[in-house]
């Protein structure tokens, strides 16, 4: 029969593997204020979403004056071109949640006349299903302007796989010391 302890370690990975799946809210840009035009080309939308993981199943959430803004879902050509005139989806509600359901790329850009133009938009590449099945935790792909295969952002990745992986290791080392004491 098994220890109080070594089913306690068991019940804890568990929670940690069900809890590393759960779909996630992002609040864009990390702030409430994050939802318009950046004061430098260093300081863009595009910055904060390669820093992030998406997952199928996550949400972004805008905070934004639903009097002054929109957040409009585009194609890929609308989002490089800022054209406004035939959004995929357009949001008005100045509390603004869209859920990721695929894999690949969204492409959002403002509804505010000129706004794009300045760098008021975002692309965001959720992962795909496979990369949360089997427990992989790869770099985000980078919202790039270009014409191909996203890549990995160059920075940032690497210290949240070390960390979760990092934990996983050190609770596992832990169950196989208290098997081997029992």
């Amino acid at each position: 029969m098994a220890s109080p302890l070594f089913s306690s370690l068991v019940f804890l990975v568990l929670i940690l593997i069900v809890r590393s799946s759960e779909a996630k809210d992002f609040l864009v840009g990390g702030n409430t204020e994050a939802w318009k035009i950046p004061s430098s080309p260093s300081k863009t939308l595009n910055h904060w979403a390669e820093a992030n993981r998406f997952q199928v199943g996550d949400s972004l959430v805008w905070k934004y004056d639903d009097q002054k803004d929109s957040v409009l879902e585009v194609t890929r050509e609308h989002y490089l071109s800022c054209n406004t005139s035939s959004p995929i989806a357009e949001h008005e509600d100045g509390n603004t949640v869209v859920k990721l359901p695929r894999a690949g790329p969204y492409y959002f850009i403002s509804g505010a006349e000129g706004a794009c133009e300045k760098g008021e938009k975002l692309i965001v590449v959720v992962m795909s299903e496979r990369h949360r099945r089997f427990g992989g935790i790869s770099p985000a792909p980078s919202p790039m302007e270009y014409d191909g295969p996203a890549m990995a952002p160059m920075s940032g990745g690497r210290k949240l796989t070390v960390g979760i992986k990092g934990s996983l290791v050190g609770v596992l080392a832990v169950m196989g010391m208290v098997v081997t004491i029992l």
